[in-house]
């Protein structure tokens, strides 16, 4: 295993991390036709970044630098890699970074339409929790022998439950934000699905971290991420919550204002981080249960 190896799938995941920003930063700015041309922006690699055109361009550029990235750590972890579900896992994610791309250019091309941006959201997403295990699956310690005793085997379904009703509040409020402009109200339908989406997110990942800490309170290889989930949880519902009173107190001002772009922004960029603590708290489960497992069986009777 190669120290370089994780070291650049980590980087490769903070720059999936900081594209989903960019990303927020078009939709909040109203930016997603600042320009009709695809892949080039008013016909031209590098225009003048001025106006809406420095959101959705700047995008792009970001867009394209982190699929360049994920093509060198897809070869450089076929090269270095020993493990081939862990390859799979390099190929998996140039396909949905490429992917990525074309919903991308579908969303201009098609002039927005709500189930391509939509998909073009939650693709990301996706791609983010992909960058996130090979991030995780490639550190030393995934690869350390663990003594976790096997009495959690319940934390695995719990787990997979989490990252299920995340995906789908990520995906609810990727549609919420892509089927109004500013100056339009929310659609209360997707508005409400999107609040009970978050009490089901609350009580889903609540109880998974309460058990993983119940049981694993001394270990910070599961109790850590657990505790950082539970963290980050409570200030994605007070963004949530911002984003909503802030829209309200201001159905008559020109949108988008910077107050309501940061904490939209700031709402969307906490809710992938989210994802991504109980992304590595599912992974180091998995990992730490089949380890317990293993080690029951060989123990002395």
């Amino acid at each position: 295993m190669s120290k370089g190896v994780h070291r650049f799938a980590v980087f490769v995941a903070c720059a999936t991390f900081f594209l989903i920003i960019a990303g927020a930063n078009v939709t909040s700015h109203d930016a997603g036709l600042a320009t009709s041309d695809w892949p080039l922006s008013n016909g031209q690699v590098f225009p003048k970044m001025v106006g809406n055109l420095f959101w959705e361009h700047g995008h792009r550029l970001v867009a394209t630098a982190v699929g360049l990235l994920t093509i060198a750590l897809a070869i450089y972890i076929q090269v270095r890699e020993p493990r081939a579900w862990v390859r799979r896992l390099g190929w998996s994610a140039l396909g949905a970074v490429v992917a990525q791309g074309l919903l991308g250019g579908l969303t201009v091309k098609l002039n927005l339409p709500l189930i391509v941006s939509a998909a073009h959201a939650t693709l990301a997403q996706l791609f983010f929790l992909i960058t996130v295990s090979l991030a995780v699956s490639t550190s030393r310690a995934w690869l350390e022998p663990l003594t976790i005793e096997p009495d959690g085997a319940s934390l695995r379904p719990m787990c997979v439950a989490s990252l299920a009703v995340i995906l789908t509040q990520l995906v609810l409020g990727a549609t919420l934000r892509h089927s109004a402009t500013w100056d339009q109200a929310l659609p209360t339908p997707l508005l409400v699905a999107h609040i009970c989406g978050a009490v089901v997110v609350t009580l889903f990942l609540g109880t998974t971290v309460a058990l993983v800490l119940l049981r694993h309170r001394g270990q910070s290889w599961l109790a850590k991420p657990a505790k950082i989930a539970a963290a980050l949880l409570v200030v994605q519902l007070g963004l949530g919550l911002a984003a909503y009173v802030t829209r309200m107190r201001s159905p008559y001002d020109p949108q988008p204002l910077n107050p309501m772009i940061a904490i939209t922004v700031a709402h969307v960029a906490c809710g992938a981080l989210v994802f991504a603590a109980a992304i590595v708290m599912t992974l180091r489960v998995f990992r730490s249960l089949r380890s317990g497992r293993n080690e029951y069986r060989l123990a002395p009777a």
